[in-house]
């Protein structure tokens, strides 16, 4: 299998990628930023107390489009359900082409194509129960996790099916990459618990759940380090791909980015809701990045190796 997945990277290196490659990468692009979207929509749900503003599930009201009960509260968790059930249709479409082109494609895009569709279902099953079970913060967090997990799928499948000529001096940024991708998924995760038991509000309300909100905040500090360990390494070394040297750095403004906001957020006490939302979206997009950047500097590395293997 490993062979397999070497060859079809070394032809798209070499040829020019076949129509369906590209249809397939650009909807995978499209499904991804979408996703990145569905969690912005998301996170302004959650902050502006509309998490329940559709009563029922998976209508609202009992109608497809709820004209006559339509405020702000409840726009955001239908367009939130919208979102979601886009994305839905979309990672169907993305299985059938997959299955439809196989002979054309690499034989791991079916598999990876279900994965995807597997976790937009299993994340569909979580919003239901997130209604039903009136927000309890498990599921809510899990909600999150998952949606998370989805987008980073979609990236790895984006990134393998993109046309790329490692320079192979990109060692062991992958394992760096990879680390600091890991850091920063766990603490996204800590910032939905956060948010989904309001623990802001009760710690410096009633001392309450100070320590969900403390472990957010002791949980910057090896997810910053890790990013800006992938940032220097990527500075430090010699003749690392553009790509590569771009996604590091975007990762370490990012970062910055994302501490400047979760300041600004707390000591306004979370009063200012599109600096809640900008903080949660940047976490995931900083996520992103960084699955964007290991399944790019394994995708180098195993260029290296090819000609071993051959």
């Amino acid at each position: 299998m490993t062979e397999s997945v070497l060859q079809h990277q070394t032809r798209l290196t070499q040829n020019p990628s076949p129509n369906a490659i590209v249809w397939i990468r650009r909807l995978v692009w499209k499904i991804a930023i979408a996703t990145l979207l569905l969690m912005a929509v998301g996170s302004a749900t959650r902050v502006m107390n509309a998490g329940l503003a559709c009563p029922d599930w998976p209508l609202c009201y009992g109608q497809l489009v709820p004209s006559q009960q339509m405020n702000l509260q409840v726009f955001l968790e239908w367009f939130h359900r919208l979102d979601a059930a886009l994305i839905g249709v979309s990672t169907i479409a993305l299985v059938g082409l997959s299955v439809w082109f196989r002979s054309i494609l690499p034989k791991w895009l079916p598999w990876a194509s279900l994965l995807a569709l597997g976790l937009i279902v299993f994340q569909g099953v979580l919003g239901g129960l997130t209604v039903t079970q009136l927000l309890r913060f498990d599921i809510v967090t899990a909600h999150l996790g998952t949606a998370l997990l989805f987008f980073a799928t979609l990236i790895i499948i984006a990134i393998n099916l993109t046309p790329y000529q490692g320079t192979g001096v990109a060692h062991q940024l992958k394992w760096f990459g990879l680390t600091a991708a890991v850091l920063i998924y766990l603490q996204s995760l800590l910032g939905g618990l956060v948010g989904s038991r309001w623990a802001v509000h009760q710690c410096l309300a009633t001392s309450q759940l100070c320590i969900v909100m403390n472990s957010h905040l002791l949980g910057v500090i090896p997810a910053t380090l890790s990013t800006l360990i992938v940032v220097y390494l990527s500075w430090r070394t010699p003749g690392l791909h553009p790509n590569l040297r771009k996604l590091a750095y975007s990762a370490g403004s990012l970062v910055f980015l994302q501490i400047l906001l979760g300041v600004a957020t707390l000591r306004l006490h979370l009063q200012v809701e599109p600096l809640t939302v900008a903080h949660h979206t940047v976490g995931a997009a900083l996520f992103g990045t960084l699955v964007a950047f290991t399944a790019l500097s394994l995708r180098d590395r195993l260029i290296l190796i090819l000609p071993k293997m051959v």
